[in-house]
């Protein structure tokens, strides 16, 4: 199998799902949109990963590959009809990519947070065997407003009315990262003034807090990835 992977920035790399495509001989192609790298031939791929990222999928003047990426999923999504997955950035890219929208929240969601499936998620093959309601680690001050005309909302939490959605039939995007793990904070929290940002609303101290919660779910957060990583591999299959 062979797995493109679009990457916006150094720490928004596939996280805790590396060694997973490692054991199972995936044969992983990563593309570093935001250093100029371009996009190869999309048609020698199996699968298509789209990570998060800093920017907006708005901000086309600053970051103009935005424009080309959206375009490279639109095809891969409707006419390729190949697997897609896509994490926070990636999930909003979907939704824009395929005639959704997206906005900023009133609220930025940054920790961990409780995901709540809807009737259509705990019928989804990419939620098999994860329960109704788990929590995953969210970091984003952008949401999707509207998903695309063909997509279901799959999960939802207090905060995001969309966590996850299909929107097509091998095409998911999760707002929350799957993909991390204890080191994903650590790295997160010293880009720009995430810490300083994270702890004039939370308080002092409250990116410590926030490691060590995370580091005590790593059971579950790594149980619910190595789920979430398996049915999309079966999905692939299909």
């Amino acid at each position: 199998m062979r797995l493109l992977v679009f990457q916006h920035l150094t720490d928004g790399h596939p996280g805790i799902f590396r060694a997973l495509l490692a054991k199972d001989g995936v044969e992983c192609d990563t593309v570093r949109l935001d250093r100029g790298e371009p996009i190869p031939a999309m048609e020698t791929y199996d699968a298509l990963w789209v990570m998060g990222g800093e920017m907006n999928v708005w901000d086309v003047d600053d970051h103009p590959w935005l424009v080309e990426e959206k375009r490279a999923i639109r095809r891969w999504v409707r006419e390729l009809q190949r697997p897609f997955l896509g994490f926070c950035l990636g999930h909003q890219l979907l939704a824009d990519a395929l005639g959704g929208t997206c906005g900023p929240m009133r609220r930025s969601e940054i920790g961990l947070v409780e995901m709540e499936m809807t009737a259509a998620g705990r019928e989804d093959p990419l939620f098999a065997g994860i329960t109704p309601r788990f929590h995953a680690l969210e970091w984003h001050g952008v949401r999707v407003a509207q998903p695309p005309e063909s997509g279901h909302v799959l999960a939802r939490s207090s905060n995001c009315g969309v966590e996850a959605m299909q929107a097509a039939p091998r095409a998911w995007g999760v707002q929350f990262h799957a993909e991390a793990d204890d080191q994903s904070v650590r790295d997160w929290s010293t880009q720009g003034d995430s810490r300083a940002s994270f702890e004039r609303v939370h308080g002092e101290g409250a990116m410590g807090r926030l490691e060590a919660e995370v580091k005590s779910r790593s059971g579950e957060l790594g149980g619910n990835a190595a789920l979430f990583y398996r049915n999309f591999m079966q999905a692939v299959q299909c």
